[in-house]
């Protein structure tokens, strides 16, 4: 009896332990949640609806999420360098071999005039814009072909360098006709308010006897033919060698060691130096800083190119203007005699 008792007592407990051994196995482990975890994963049970909740991880989902740099919208193209191919000694010798073979060039042509019987000074003005125009048409084919001939030796240069290009000329980042047209009017207002400075603090004008433009007069208007030709050189020809070795290559070439924006101080300053016109350096400065500038936001030579033009062919037509309606341009332009 005693023994049967001990019986059903052990398994009475034996069933109360098996039920609160299950209980607690159901309670540890809720149905849907394994009982292993994946190596580096941390679950921590909420209470609501016992969801897991993920605290790390691996390394391989840590690649997986990680941000990528991206590009600002602050960023200002005219600000960047370019990728030169160049060093000292390459840029050295270009810059010597450009102002050789422009200083070259105009003493061939001096010399070979007496030999084909021309004498400079029995010439008609229109024959002597002939003349000029033969002259420049030959120094900027002499001084590019220099220029490229030496650069371009160093095999396929990035895209950016000595770049033409017609297309999406409006385009709001680095359309060539948009900021040609905003360069241009950018540069009048410069140039302007640059003269107003100088006129101030020097108080006296400059001589100008020097200046091309003013070797230029007596053909400024004399005739259809002259004036056409003096376009073509002024604002066709001139723009393309100047803004070719001045912007596309010097310029460029100093962004290698000095930011863009000092690059474009030096190389306009060596720009008005270049002209051999002290009184006009100011604005031949600011003219300059304007299309380095401009072609460093849309690297395109079409950029400084159409900026130049038509600065130099306004201010050819508008003197041709006012001689035709009767004003003397010397006074204008107030050349001591």
């Amino acid at each position: 009896m005693v023994s049967a008792i001990f019986t059903s007592l052990a398994q009475s407990s034996m069933h109360r332990l098996s039920s609160s051994s299950k209980l607690s196995s159901s309670l540890r482990t809720p149905v849907g949640i394994p009982k292993l975890v994946a190596p580096g994963r941390l679950i921590r049970i909420s209470n609501r609806g016992l969801r897991p909740v993920c605290f790390f991880n691996s390394g391989e989902e840590k690649s997986k999420t990680k941000l990528e740099p991206q590009e600002s919208g602050l960023d200002w193209p005219a600000l960047k360098r370019w990728d030169v191919p160049w060093e000292w000694p390459t840029v050295s010798l270009t810059s010597l071999a450009c102002g050789i073979s422009f200083i070259l060039t105009g003493l061939v042509e001096v010399q070979t005039l007496p030999f084909l019987g021309i004498k400079y000074e029995l010439l008609s003005l229109d024959e002597k814009a002939e003349l000029l125009f033969v002259d420049q048409s030959l120094t900027t084919a002499v001084v590019i072909g220099v220029m490229y001939s030496i650069t371009k030796s160093f095999g396929p240069l990035p895209e950016d360098i000595y770049r033409y290009d017609f297309k999406e000329p409006f385009d709001l980042q680095r359309g060539w006709l948009l900021w040609a047209g905003i360069g241009l009017g950018s540069a009048v207002l410069a140039i302007a308010l640059t003269g107003f400075v100088v006129s101030i603090f020097n108080g006296e004008t400059q001589e100008r006897e020097a200046d091309a433009l003013v070797r230029l007069l007596p053909l400024i208007g004399s005739s259809g033919i002259s004036t056409g030709l003096l376009l073509v050189i002024t604002g066709v020809l001139a723009p393309i060698l100047e803004e070719n070795v001045f912007r596309g290559f010097f310029m460029v070439a100093l962004t290698k060691w000095v930011p863009t924006p000092i690059a474009v101080v030096i190389s306009a300053a060596v720009f008005a130096l270049a002209h051999l016109t002290p009184g006009e350096f100011p604005q031949l400065f600011a003219l300059g800083t304007l299309l380095g500038f401009s072609y460093a936001q849309t690297r395109n030579l079409l950029t400084p190119i159409t900026i130049h033009a038509c600065w130099n062919s306004g201010v050819i037509l508008i003197l041709t203007l006012l001689q035709l309606q009767g004003y003397d341009i010397k006074d204008i332009l107030q050349v001591t005699q």
